[in-house]
């Protein structure tokens, strides 16, 4: 054993001192504040926080629905754009406490159970961030034939480290608390891939701010309305709620897509890849998309040498749905930046991808004068 630990003591040495993250320029420092912030869905605070701050020194108002999305407005004629992405994020709930001082946890939003053992978490109580980890059985005392099954999420319980109930109410930790993956942001080697989590949608989120940026500097020929919505991943009703306010003539939902290019992927379920550029979904569980307006994003596109990649994703659903189906129909594209290991602690993303979707969105917003919008709306055979 000596001989293993003084080899691999030289191996460090000579392979020298880990390399130094890259420095982040502000989008970079955005995007690391909105993956970071807590926000799961119904708890959207600090990640509405954020999105204020940066949303109203660039919109002429301000407003909000009845359940906590922001309404950003920039211009004040024109056709009706909604602008559309979730503050959202998968976590959980505290259930209750038990006797020897762990927690049961209620789940929002669509995880694998896999996803949930042996992880670390952050649950904010009344006194604050509690770090807590949902542990895993020990190995010597797993049965063989158990070694390769899955836990189920009912058998999985948060440790805080309290001794009993009564240490666990003293942090400030009761029923109904949220709870969230700790996953702090980092740059990864390279500098141009951001590991993190919540990409979805908070990738979505620093798309819009960066577009409404933009615009306002050049302005456009429509009321934009940047909804920043909640509670998307339990069942798209901020979008509900925040359309119904705005009533929009076309939507635009920003999301965090699916690659199929990392190992063991079925090429059936996604042909994203990292760093290919923004996406554009023809069709998921929950909408298909005008095909106008898909057309047009191709446009925008092909004229912007901007590569643009194609999907089809079964069970996905995004806000553009909930969207769709109000105002007396909607002409709606969901439009993503793609992500490896979505809906789980730790996601990647490439800055190339972020970039060039900005710039799409900016130019597809562009073109949504009176004329194209009435054309995207009709049907007249």
């Amino acid at each position: 054993m000596q001989r293993l630990i003084s080899a691999m003591t030289a191996a460090l040495l000579i392979a020298g001192p880990a390399v130094a993250k890259p420095a982040t320029d502000r989008v970079g420092h955005l995007l690391g504040e909105l993956a970071d912030a807590p926000g799961p869905s119904g708890f959207e605070e600090a990640v509405r926080a954020v999105m204020v701050r940066e949303l109203r020194p660039l919109s002429d108002t301000i407003t909000y629905d009845g359940i906590g999305s922001v309404i950003a407005r920039q211009g004040s004629s024109g056709p009706k754009i909604m602008l559309d992405a979730h503050m959202d994020e998968l976590g959980g709930v505290v259930r209750r406490a038990t006797p020897g001082g762990f927690l049961s946890m209620q789940m929002l939003g669509g995880w694998l159970d896999q996803a949930l053992v042996d992880q670390r978490w952050v649950i904010i109580g009344s006194k604050g961030p509690v770090k807590a980890v949902t542990g895993i059985r020990d190995i010597h005392v797993v049965p063989a034939d158990e070694r390769g099954k899955v836990f189920p999420r009912e058998s999985l319980y948060l440790d805080v480290g309290a001794r009993n109930a009564a240490e666990v109410a003293a942090l400030g930790i009761g029923p109904g608390d949220p709870v969230v993956p700790d996953a702090p942001f980092e740059v990864m080697a390279g500098g141009d891939r951001y590991l993190g989590k919540a990409w979805d949608d908070r990738v979505g989120c620093a798309v819009v701010i960066e577009a409404l940026r933009r615009l306002r500097a050049q302005g456009h020929p429509n009321q934009l309305f940047v909804a920043a919505t909640v509670q998307e991943e339990v069942g798209l009703r901020g979008a509900r709620t925040a359309a119904d306010l705005i009533k929009p003539d076309i939507g635009i939902a920003i999301e965090g897509g699916i690659t199929g290019d990392s190992i063991g992927r079925n090429p059936e379920e996604t042909q994203a890849v990292l760093g290919g550029g923004p996406g554009m979904f023809l069709y998921d569980s929950s909408t298909i998309p005008n095909r106008r307006l898909v057309a047009l994003v191709d446009r925008v596109a092909a004229e912007a040498n901007i590569p643009l990649q194609h999907d089809l994703v079964q069970g996905y659903g995004d806000d553009s749905a909930a969207i769709q189906a109000t105002n007396g129909g909607v002409p709606t594209v969901n439009l993503v930046v793609v992500a490896r290991y979505t809906h789980a602690h730790n996601g990647i993303i490439d800055r190339g991808d972020f970039d060039r979707m900005v710039t799409l969105v900016v130019g597809v917003i562009g073109k949504l004068d009176a004329a194209e919008v009435a054309r995207l709306r009709s049907f007249e055979p």
